[in-house]
């Protein structure tokens, strides 16, 4: 089996409600699609969604990469030999974790789409559905109770909170929703990279009442002793997010003991072949894991989510970043239903030609 043809495109696509994090305010985002075809027949497709802030990439760049990269080494090649493709990508390609993560993710369809098998099936089918959390921005506790109820009422029984703005507000806001919400809602917080250590351990110590379920990267990427400060010092699980980019942070996050847990991000990773070796070193520090994602197409989150329904440790999924995504060509992908994903059951990454 060969791929003949390749091509890719971009898709910019508004947010149906912007949202504002730690450190800036989102209402769009573009990604960039790749689609291949192979001398058999099948047709394979993947994601990126490159983002300034977390990726250091544009569009632009995925596509730049893609033309001078991506498309030479791929067209041609036999996917059933993906190892070798994304190994020469993670050294040609080298700091473009999402361009390099599409391109893993079409080889992963067309293997699956070989077998005629759902991808986690493939991948070691420890589980056929997830629940996920689903993000509220940073807004004022009133805003931030009214959609709570909301997504509540949908169906989900997790919410993950941003903050790192202001600790005080986002003292507030936690210790109001567990109020409101009762026992039965997991809260998960993030803050973004905003707090200090001392802030950090002031947050958990004042919403201890809240039973915040995961406390996520509470400081900076790069200031990894002071994630070990708090990871040390509260009794909140510290997962690290930012911090963890490729196999030697998390390497260097469990040899120093620095970090509770790792978010594991298909599109900061560069992919499921990398998100493997980051996950197996999380497990062999007893650390679990968590898929996450950016504002990324359902294309994009049916990769993760195979992924995390294939991994014993991989216990939690942050896997809402389709939801507000208008006019997805890949919408689809995945199955929700009452705050639980579900692969669509077709073989691959279960999507078909874009809408």
């Amino acid at each position: 089996m060969k791929i003949k043809n390749i091509e890719c495109w971009s898709v910019p696509m508004r947010l149906t409600e912007p949202y504002t994090i730690a450190y800036e305010t989102i209402d769009s985002c573009t990604n960039v699609f790749v689609r291949a075809e192979t001398d058999t027949g099948l047709t394979g497709f993947g994601c990126a969604a490159p983002d300034l802030q977390v990726t250091g990439e544009s569009a632009e760049t995925v596509v730049q990469v893609y033309g001078s990269i991506i498309e030479p080494l791929l067209r041609g090649s036999d996917p059933l030999h993906r190892a070798k493709a994304i190994e020469l990508l993670l050294e040609q390609a080298r700091g473009n974790p999402s361009a390099i993560a599409m391109a893993d993710m079409v080889l992963h369809d067309l293997v699956g789409k070989a077998a005629g098998l759902p991808l986690y099936q493939i991948l070691g089918g420890f589980r056929d559905s997830m629940p996920t959390s689903i993000t509220i921005g940073i807004l004022n506790t009133a805003e931030t109770i009214d959609r709570a109820r909301r997504f509540v009422s949908d169906g989900f029984r997790i919410l993950k909170i941003k903050g790192g703005a202001d600790v005080e507000v986002d003292v507030e806001r936690i210790t109001k929703l567990r109020e409101v919400l009762g026992a039965d809602i997991e809260l998960r917080f993030d803050a973004n990279q905003g707090y200090t250590p001392a802030q950090a351990m002031r947050f958990v110590s004042e919403t201890r009442q809240a039973r915040v379920e995961i406390l996520e990267q509470p400081t900076p990427r790069d200031q990894l002793e002071q994630l070990g400060v708090v990871s040390r010092s509260v009794s909140v699980p510290v997962m690290a997010d930012e911090s963890v980019s490729s196999e030697a942070d998390a390497f260097h996050l469990a040899t120093e003991g620095l970090a509770d847990m790792v978010n594991i991000k298909l599109q900061k990773i560069g992919g499921l072949h990398e998100a493997a070796r980051v996950n197996a070193i999380a497990h062999a520090a007893g650390y679990e894991a968590m898929v996450g994602c950016m504002d990324e197409s359902a294309l994009s989150i049916a990769a993760g989510l195979h992924f995390a329904l294939a991994r014993p440790n991989v216990l939690y999924a942050d896997l809402d970043g389709h939801l507000d995504l208008i006019d997805d060509p890949f919408a689809g992908a995945v199955v929700l239903k009452d705050g639980v994903l579900h692969p669509s059951e077709k073989p691959g990454l279960g999507a078909g030609f874009p809408s």
